[in-house]
């Protein structure tokens, strides 16, 4: 039997009428670099076809690209230009997302006789982290096995596994001084620590926790710098409070992130379950899910619907992911990830990114799909150079 056409298959595919021998035979096809070209004509075609999505559906082709793409293709951002207003404009956005995703699952053609090292020293980060003791002593715990690292009056400090530090009360643990500790998280780590009470807080990188070793006054306090998520543990009778900068998250029990980065425009909390109030200069504010409050730099504070959770726990999950977010937002997330520092050439290209990509990704894929923007890169040992 005669191989059915490329232009036939991609066509059949993208309207759901193959057979799995024959979607295996087009994935194969492509993944051998040929039809790139009729790949992307078909696209174009459904894309602009506003019988199955409207044009200016941004979300609608999220979708629409999510049931077309390989399903052990890694998802790709979506490189926009702020002034983009024309009609076709979305098609072509969910184009270059389909684009990205065919260079992400082609294979490199082979190189002669051996391989290459990369130049740079750029790497994804990992769970790293210093723990500070009360006596100022420091234990660095990438590099040190599970089990009891130290014993803080009468609570044990624990890690319980890679990634994953935890108090255990033993005893009287509301005798003598309160103890603190501070849990420090380099550019390039991350790390989760359950509190004596049984919060859990997941620490992204760059990033500080300073805690008492155990609660035994009428509240719970923790101090940060950087961004964590907090699953609160439930406690009526002794709220939850996190200080960040000039900002007090008070909780009974809940889960919210909080963002607040001193290199960052303003401060967010975010509410994903139950109920908080932030207490700034300017008053209290009461939060319901999906709400954000941000304040700026000069103590403004606003209140922001409905925003994207998975957005703001993505960097929990492992991924990257942004919304409308410029160019500069973006290299400040990488820059902390992959522990880099970020240098422009030229002027800041007026650009902004959606989508998302996981945190794993090499650093030539993630910069690899920014270029799809017509945005280019250097590296230099451990810093990324920005070309328009």
């Amino acid at each position: 039997m005669e191989p059915t056409p490329l232009s036939t298959l991609i066509a059949r595919y993208l309207n759901e009428e193959l057979s799995e021998e024959e979607t295996a035979q087009l994935w194969e096809t492509l993944r051998q670099g040929q039809g790139q070209d009729a790949w992307e004509e078909a696209l174009l075609a459904l894309l602009q076809d506003k019988t199955r999505h409207g044009q200016a559906d941004a979300e609608r082709m999220e979708q629409i690209y999510a049931s077309i793409r390989p399903a052990d293709t890694p998802e790709a951002p979506i490189a926009r230009r702020r002034r983009w207003l024309y009609p076709a404009a979305a098609a072509v956005l969910a184009l270059i997302i389909a684009t990205a995703a065919f260079w992400r699952f082609r294979p490199s053609p082979p190189l002669a006789g051996h391989t290459t090292a990369p130049l740079h020293q750029v790497m994804p980060g990992g769970n790293k982290a210093v723990l500070i003791l009360a006596d100022g002593s420091t234990i660095t715990l990438d590099s040190t096995a599970n089990g009891m690292l130290a014993q803080q009056g009468s609570v044990q400090v624990v890690q319980v596994g890679n990634g994953l530090l935890a108090y255990k009360a033993g005893g009287n643990h509301t005798a003598g001084a309160v103890q603190y500790n501070k849990l420090a998280i380099p550019r390039g780590g991350q790390f989760r620590v359950t509190l004596p009470d049984g919060t859990n807080v997941w620490i992204n990188a760059a990033s500080t926790l300073r805690y008492p070793t155990t609660f035994p006054g009428a509240d719970r306090t923790v101090e940060l710098t950087g961004e964590a998520y907090f699953e609160v543990a439930k406690m009526p009778e002794k709220p939850f409070h996190v200080k960040a900068g000039n900002m007090d998250v008070l909780v009974l029990g809940t889960h919210f992130n909080v963002m607040a980065y001193t290199e960052e425009a303003a401060v967010h909390a975010t509410l994903l379950e139950g109920a908080v109030k932030i207490n700034t200069a300017g008053g209290g504010t009461a939060l319901r899910p999906g709400q954000q409050l941000r304040m700026d730099q000069a103590g403004q504070v606003s209140v922001v619907n409905n925003v994207d959770v998975d957005e703001i726990v993505a960097w929990k999950n492992g991924y990257f992911q942004f919304n409308h977010e410029k160019l500069p937002g973006v290299m400040r997330q990488i820059a902390r990830w992959y522990d880099v520092d970020i240098a422009y050439e030229g002027n800041i290209p007026d650009r902004e990114f959606g989508g998302k990509i996981s945190r794993n990704s090499s650093i030539e894929e993630v910069l690899k799909i920014l270029e799809l923007s017509k945005i280019h890169f250097r590296i230099e040992k451990k810093k990324i150079i920005v070309i328009p």
